[in-house]
């Protein structure tokens, strides 16, 4: 937990774009909060800080693309949630090792709740699982998601590791 702290510390380091948009969306703003994402998102996607060459901010990225993710599905604009939320996968791809499962951890678990809050249930579910595969930390298990699953019937639930897209 303190790995995923330290983690959205070093995300909120440009906190005008972050805090701007977290307000906006808090007030029910989500087109704002998208485009101050947006922002956030340009800030570390347009540098050679994440790349195979160099890794420096990959976490940071991936928490950027996961965050407007969420608003651009609470929004209402799934395509561009999931496109963003590709994005972020992608960056985990790239992230260090030391610091992946917290960042998968939050970006699974945001992800999750924003499908939740718009009442795409099975889809909050699926990304749960995804994340779970992923090999998210104790953080994506804070999701509606993780209490649905746990309330599933063992039987219902699955056993090894699940597909992903």
């Amino acid at each position: 937990m303190a790995t995923a702290c330290a983690l959205m510390a070093a995300s909120c380091a440009s906190a005008s774009y972050q805090e701007a948009a977290m307000a906006a969306s808090d007030a029910g703003d989500q087109k704002a909060a998208t485009s101050l994402a947006k922002k956030e998102v340009a800030r570390f996607s347009g540098s050679d800080q994440c790349s195979r060459t160099a890794r420096l901010e990959c976490g940071t990225l991936a928490l950027a693309y996961s965050t407007l993710a969420t608003y651009q599905i609470l929004d209402g604009d799934r395509t561009a949630g999931e496109a963003s939320f590709r994005s972020a996968k992608q960056a985990l791809g790239l992230t260090d090792l030391a610091i992946k499962p917290s960042a998968a951890g939050i970006v699974y678990r945001d992800v999750s709740e924003a499908f939740w809050k718009m009442g795409d249930r099975a889809r909050a579910i699926d990304v749960f699982k995804e994340g779970r595969a992923a090999g998210a930390d104790k953080y994506l298990f804070m999701s509606s998601a993780a209490r649905a699953v746990d309330q599933q019937p063992k039987d219902q639930q699955p056993t090894g590791p699940q597909p992903t897209d």
